[in-house]
């Protein structure tokens, strides 16, 4: 079993989100403690690490992963700037950036054009990064107005564009979660995977998952159609998703058990 999980507003949360007094700091930035997750999440994280493989699947660069410090040890395997960067052990694969941006390049003509367009927005707020040479990120008044336009100017066959909150991005359509766990399958040959996120950045990550987990009423948000299972409303995300995947963890330690013993008669 392998858990592919998003970071921000899943596992940890900004400070500016209220988590209770039980919680301790997991990133610094500038000498501000700005990211926090809760004692319970953090007591599920060290058990569920024993018993199953854990992925970080983020969106955050490089830099900004390596901020994080859960207090349970360095994971194998990350998966960062959206999928495109494969981290082992801290070190990043060479050999699968290099096939991210293969994947890409179809839309690099529309990320040249996003780039020249928001260049010249005056409702940009914030430098224009190139991330990685794999998708475009900045931030914005009005996004959703801004991703409005750069949708009617851009080929979406090609590129996808999302705001959250203030930020705006500028995506490739090979460059998402979901591909990205396809490629993590194959590449560690396994088959069994639960997913979890909570923004439209993790759409297509929980549909690839053969249990996608998600806070209650995405389904209804996001209008996907596909079925995840939602979190119980009211309660912290991160504690109840940690909690559903040790007692998912459990039932396919039996299977598997089940299965050796059957093979080893």
């Amino acid at each position: 079993m392998i858990l592919f999980t998003d970071l921000d507003n899943t596992i940890i949360y900004s400070y500016k989100h209220d988590i209770g007094p039980q919680k301790r700091n997991v990133e610094i930035y500038q000498g501000r403690k700005i990211s926090f997750i809760t004692e319970d999440t953090f007591e599920y994280l060290r058990e569920l690490k024993k018993r199953i493989l854990i992925v970080p699947t983020s969106t955050r660069t490089i830099e900004q992963y390596e901020r994080i410090d859960l207090g349970v040890g360095r994971f194998r395997y990350a998966l960062v700037c959206n999928g495109g960067i494969l981290l082992k052990d801290g070190l990043r694969v060479d050999s699968w950036y290099e096939e991210s941006l293969k994947e890409i390049r179809e839309s690099k003509d529309e990320l040249s054009e996003g780039l020249k367009l928001l260049e010249m927005d005056s409702r940009r707020t914030f430098e224009l990064r190139y991330v990685e040479n794999l998708f475009v990120f900045t931030k914005c008044d009005d996004p959703k107005t801004v991703v409005f336009d750069l949708q009617e100017k851009l080929d979406n066959g090609y590129v996808d564009v999302f705001n959250n909150g203030t930020k705006v991005y500028i995506v490739p359509k090979r460059l998402n979660k979901g591909r990205a766990i396809e490629r993590f399958m194959e590449y560690k040959r396994e088959s069994f995977s639960v997913t979890a996120g909570d923004s439209e950045f993790d759409i297509s990550m929980l549909k690839m998952g053969n249990i996608g987990i998600a806070p209650s009423g995405f389904s209804t948000g996001f209008k996907i159609d596909f079925f995840v299972e939602e979190m119980q409303n009211g309660k912290i995300f991160s504690d109840e998703l940690l909690k559903r995947c040790l007692e998912i963890s459990k039932v396919e330690l039996y299977k598997n058990s089940d299965k050796f013993s059957i093979t080893s008669e």
